[in-house]
């Protein structure tokens, strides 16, 4: 059985869906003002990652990642270009797309847009008021009274006499308490706004995943997931809100009913980590993944995120990313070398897949799992087995790797091997070869030491001359 660790119990337990013909999974998206960097690059291979293995396991999976394009960072930034949000938005997310198609990611069921669903917002915000825990200031804003909701602490492992307004809380003098957050804003001249009982105006940033969960996978559903900086305020305000706006009071020892009323398993992603500080944008050292993906292959990056277990932090460097490139080559160096037989991929069809999932069902243990892979490959070395070459093939499908034509990730491209084209490549090989057939030791040194600065690693076997990219 599949287990996994929630964040909101804080302990791994047995996964059990609300509804076995159909398991939910919302995870928080992207704000597109600008290009994504590695972070979010984790964020959407990890997700990848857990629903791809939710449906191999035959879950009913339907998988919601929201766009979050109205925002206060997406208004400044579309008057800094002097361009519409529309524009800005509709190029970014086209970006984010391009991004995600080359890590191998897929396309979530459900990819809804905040500006798609003002009407559900405002709808849950009349709810929550209705039900005593939100209120309309002066100001034209309505806020969330966080002390009528007395749970509110418990993903974060806060309470509410230890919250203070001060770094992470936005003193207001319209607020009743400063911990208290927006749920809808007043407009402002010159920014986009939309009716409402309140008066012209736009939604806050958390009530958008309330509203569009609950309009998509309803009230109540398995899985939310995302990046652990979301944890507080974020996903905190999110329970508030969700159960708010059901009319569920609870008391701070409720936890158990807590998990009945709005999400049942909370799932959060380790940071990645710049000089054991988190990437991020506001701390300028990010790199977005265009930039990466100008240095090193997508599959490289994707095996890079997921042969670290999702909730550890990730260190980013070019040594890093190179040891992850040199093992991606090891295992497509050995289904180069032992074609691999097209086969049915199960638990049980021998120990090395037993393992396989017995790791990945252990809170998604992507460590262990590529363990085996590697375990999978030296066999495949040692004895060129296709039936095994085909269980690492798919096995690490599962994974969304080592699905490309062997030889066509050895070899690269002409950006990986400092302008030499393929052909070019093999006009030297063949040189070199002339040389051997003819003594000329010293010649095919040199031709080999040139493909060697030019990152040409040859392979030379009874076979003939095989090459890859350092």
């Amino acid at each position: 059985m599949l287990s996994l660790y929630n964040t909101l119990t804080r302990k791994k337990e047995p996964f059990i869906p609300l509804n076995p013909e159909k398991t939910g999974l919302y995870v928080c998206g992207m704000t597109v003002y600008d290009y994504c960097h590695l972070g979010h690059a984790r964020v959407m291979v990890v997700f990848d990652m857990v629903s791809r293995w939710l449906r191999e396991l035959g879950y009913k999976l339907e998988y919601v990642r929201n766009i979050t394009d109205i925002d206060d960072k997406i208004i400044a930034r579309a008057n800094e270009k002097n361009i519409s949000i529309q524009e800005l938005t509709q190029y970014f997310i086209q970006a984010m797309h391009d991004d995600a198609a080359a890590l191998g990611v897929l396309p979530p069921d459900h990819e809804p847009r905040a500006t798609d669903y003002i009407d559900q917002m405002i709808t849950m915000i009349s709810d929550i008021i209705a039900h005593g825990k939100g209120y309309a200031a002066a100001n034209g804003d309505v806020y969330y009274a966080v002390r009528e909701f007395p749970a509110y602490g418990q993903l974060s492992g806060k309470s509410l006499d230890d919250l203070r307004a001060g770094e992470r809380v936005e003193v207001d003098s319209y607020k009743r308490d400063p911990l208290d957050f927006v749920l809808w804003k007043a407009a402002k001249p010159q920014e986009p706004a939309w009716d409402s009982p309140w008066g012209k105006g736009r939604p806050g940033w958390h009530i958008e995943c309330s509203a569009m969960s609950r309009a998509l996978l309803g009230p109540t559903f398995d899985i939310h997931g995302g990046g652990a900086d979301l944890q507080f305020p974020h996903h905190e305000n999110e329970i508030a809100q969700s159960c708010g706006a059901e009319g569920h009071g609870l008391s701070c020892d409720q936890a158990e009913e807590l998990l009945e009323s709005h999400v049942k398993y909370w799932l959060h992603n380790g940071f990645i980590r710049v000089d054991n500080e988190k990437m991020s944008k506001s701390l300028g050292n990010f790199f977005t993944i265009r930039e990466v993906l100008q240095q090193y292959d997508a599959e490289v990056v994707r095996f890079f995120i997921l042969r670290a277990h999702y909730r550890s932090p990730l260190n980013y460097s070019d040594v890093h990313l190179n040891d992850a490139k040199n093992a991606l080559n090891r295992l497509y160096t050995a289904l180069r070398d032992t074609p691999a037989a097209n086969i049915t991929i199960k638990a049980e069809l021998n120990d090395y897949t037993r393992r396989f999932y017995q790791a990945m069902n252990d809170d998604f243990g992507t460590v262990e799992a590529v363990a085996v892979l590697f375990e999978l490959a030296n066999e495949v070395n040692k004895t060129h087995d296709p039936l095994l070459a085909g269980c690492l093939k798919g096995l690490a499908g599962l994974l969304g790797l080592l699905q490309r034509v062997p030889e066509t990730f050895l070899k690269g491209t002409v950006s990986d091997t400092q302008g030499l084209s393929t052909e070019a490549i093999e006009a030297m090989i063949e040189q070199r070869q002339q040389a051997r057939q003819a003594k000329n030791w010293p010649e095919s040194d040199r031709i080999r030491d040139e493909l060697l600065a030019a990152g040409i690693i040859l392979e030379d076997s009874a076979q003939g001359t095989q090459w890859r990219r350092e």
